[in-house]
């Protein structure tokens, strides 16, 4: 596990994760492509006016254009999810973020990608704002997040005081085109007792930085080279930041 632990590695998750011994990781956090540009039905179009014409995931991802037919889309997913739950001890979970959406009268709410898995429960993720230029729809506020869990997993004491529907704002400050929130990985890792906490699609490194900052240990999987340079960057100046904040505490240097 040294080659993996506090390490962000390059590649594809599914081939990743095969290197992982079975039950050695904690908990994992994710929030993998949503295939938003897929040939199935709508997809994510450019066009002046719409919806979409201005936002970043109009080109894809860094080394992923998000355009898979469905069929192959849910195919490569469950492989994801079935190494997902390999990894995870008897005692974690699986917190497994994505959207629910109408296409071309496809009801997608991703039974087709978790059925067959010990989905325990369903969380609401409502974000804060939004735009939507489309009349006849009105605005989408929310994504699930679905627990996977092993028969052993509990919560952090008190952490069940929590509700089933999370309200935080999306990231805006962020280079990457569709960050988490620190504030609902917060939420998540800090609602476990996990020590080792896996992302499959590290993106801009927010999992880790969340880890790191609650003393947990990480493993961080990302396909673009662009966005594991940002999440070592960001890891650093995360690590800078915290050092600078921890000298100037009050009284730090009474003793001294």
């Amino acid at each position: 596990m040294e080659e993996f632990i506090n390490k962000i590695i390059c590649g594809r998750c599914e081939e990743v994760m095969k290197r992982l011994p079975s039950e050695s990781v904690d908990l994992v956090v994710t929030s993998p492509p949503y295939n938003l540009k897929n040939s199935t039905g709508n997809g994510m179009k450019c066009g002046k006016g719409g919806k979409w014409a201005n936002a970043a995931l109009i080109d894809g991802y860094a080394d992923y254009d998000d355009c898979m037919p469905h069929a192959d889309y849910v195919e490569w997913q469950r492989a994801c999810l079935s190494e997902m739950f390999r990894v995870i001890k008897n005692d974690g979970a699986i917190f497994y973020n994505h959207k629910w959406r109408v296409q071309d009268g496809l009801l997608q709410d991703r039974q087709d990608i978790v059925s067959g898995f010990p989905v325990r429960q369903i969380i609401i993720w409502k974000r804060k704002g939004g735009i939507n230029f489309n009349a006849g729809y009105f605005l989408p506020t929310y994504e699930v997040i679905y627990m996977i869990a092993k028969p052993q997993f509990k919560l952090a004491p008190k952490a069940n005081r929590f509700g089933d529907i999370w309200e935080f704002t999306q990231e805006l400050k962020n280079e990457h085109p569709a960050p988490f929130p620190v504030a609902l990985i917060d939420r998540i890792v800090s609602s476990t007792t996990a020590d080792i906490i896996l992302d499959p699609f590290m993106g801009s490194g927010t999992t880790a930085v969340v880890a790191e900052g609650l003393g947990r240990k990480y493993i961080g999987i990302e396909l673009s080279p662009r966005y594991c340079e940002m999440a070592e960057k960001r890891l650093q100046r995360n690590r800078i930041n915290s050092e600078v904040a921890r000298f100037h505490q009050p009284g730090l240097f009474e003793d001294l």
